[in-house]
């Protein structure tokens, strides 16, 4: 499991999101490679049409540095919504994000964002394609492909440099995608159900190999799932999304948001187990089926 620290890396304050204030979606992927352009901005405070749109309310989140943190939810709930605000991508109706304690509501390129298909661009080989947040950033290519080749066999890639994208198998693509994430300069990263494409064992092996790394290079995760079992399996902490009537540890903040909204209803900490124990391993162990019993609970 990984470890917490008591300064969170991304802190997430109050949050209400509006799907008005999403940005288009041909507009997202250009902004996910640490752009430092803003997205748009709320001219004034919200009105009474921008509340009746929330579609997500009074989200608090907190990931610390080498954590790794679910947050878990049944499809529609708002999982992805909640990426958007916290890289960037959308600006929340009210509500803050910081990043190392400043704020960065609204504003991409602090963190980086990886999305749940590994979207490889197939006319490029893998080195181009991993290098593709550097050269975004205007690095010389002899300077970016410096930067990348040491990775390449940490990250379980090694010999695949000049491989083209149709030659690898999933799980060494989503390796690539992953290395491509990290290449985008930032400590945290938030992944939008990153092992979901994978088969069953290949699934099993990629979230054992991205803990340990993400451990390793004291990586803040903030991973959305609708997989329980993996989340349980994987992280420290799991919050749990769900429909605003479920709210139990205090109202929201007196605003009209509309009664089909979803909030975190409940914040499940996962027992830590021995570092010798492999991941799947703790799925096995009476502290794992608590877990689990306590987030089916929650949705």
């Amino acid at each position: 499991m990984n470890e917490q620290t008591d300064t969170p890396t991304l802190m997430a304050q109050h949050l209400y999101l509006s799907w008005q204030q999403m940005l288009p979606a041909r507009h997202r992927h250009s902004l996910c490679f640490a752009s430092k352009r803003s997205a748009r901005q709320n001219a004034g405070a919200p009105d009474e049409q921008q509340w009746r749109s929330v579609v997500v309310a009074d989200i608090n989140i907190r990931v610390a540095k080498g954590e790794l943190v679910c947050l878990v939810g049944r499809s529609g709930c708002g999982k992805t919504t909640i990426l958007h605000a916290l890289s960037g991508l959308m600006t929340p109706v009210m509500g803050q994000v910081f990043f190392h304690g400043k704020d960065i509501t609204g504003h991409p390129g602090h963190v980086s964002y990886m999305f749940q298909k590994d979207l490889l661009l197939e006319q490029k080989r893998i080195i181009d394609n991993v290098c593709l947040p550097l050269t975004l950033r205007r690095v010389a290519q002899a300077e970016a492909y410096g930067q990348a080749q040491p990775l390449f066999e940490r990250f379980g890639l090694a010999g695949c440099e000049y491989k083209w994208p149709h030659e690898l198998s999933g799980g060494m693509r989503q390796r690539a995608a992953f290395l491509r994430t990290y290449l985008m300069g930032s400590d945290c990263i938030l992944l939008d159900e990153p092992f979901s494409a994978l088969d069953a064992l290949t699934r099993v092996a990629m979230r054992s190999w991205y803990c340990d790394i993400a451990h390793d290079l004291g990586i803040a995760t903030l991973a959305i799932t609708h997989d329980v079992d993996e989340a349980a399996t994987i992280a420290s902490r799991v919050y749990v999304l769900g429909s605003i009537s479920k709210k139990t540890d205090g109202a929201l903040l007196d605003q009209p948001v509309p009664t089909t909204a979803h909030t975190i209803v409940g914040e499940v900490h996962v027992p830590t187990h021995d570092s010798s124990m492999h991941a799947d391993a703790f799925a096995l162990t009476p502290e794992f089926l608590s877990c689990k019993k306590e987030i089916l609970s929650l949705l």
